[in-house]
């Protein structure tokens, strides 16, 4: 089973929010970056960028497939992690951590109880059958 940190919230599409004030910090889980394969490329949202939750956020590239990465919660973008131009990897060598992707501002806090548990990301994760 994939590391899963308990202090943070997910999403079923693969992506961990850490929620620290009024400020989710989102990247993709270390099953999804396990399933990928080694990253080669990142394309990230702009900052400025308003995101509802469950829009198209960015895309994560591996040597074998594509994937859409997306918003768990609606806001804007006020930062990017800019070092994953050059590096991708660290998603995969650190994924809750260097491999951070984005952070928004978070519009209504009221969607913070519709993300998963890490309980219930694994039973997601079950579910799907990887």
């Amino acid at each position: 089973m994939s590391n899963t940190p308990s202090e943070l919230k997910y999403v079923a599409s693969h992506e961990w929010v850490r929620i620290e004030d009024n400020i989710a910090t989102v990247g993709i889980t270390d099953h999804a970056q396990e399933a990928l394969g080694d990253l080669v490329y990142i394309e990230l949202p702009e900052v400025g960028d308003q995101l509802k939750a469950g829009d198209e956020a960015g895309v994560v590239e591996s040597v074998k497939a594509a994937s859409d990465i997306y918003a768990p919660l609606t806001g804007e973008v006020i930062e990017v992690n800019a070092a994953l131009a050059d590096s991708p990897e660290s998603v995969n060598s650190d994924a809750y951590h260097d491999g951070w992707m984005y952070k928004i501002r978070i519009a209504d806090v009221a969607e913070i109880d519709d993300l998963l548990s890490p309980e219930g990301y694994d039973a997601a994760v079950e579910a799907e059958g990887h």
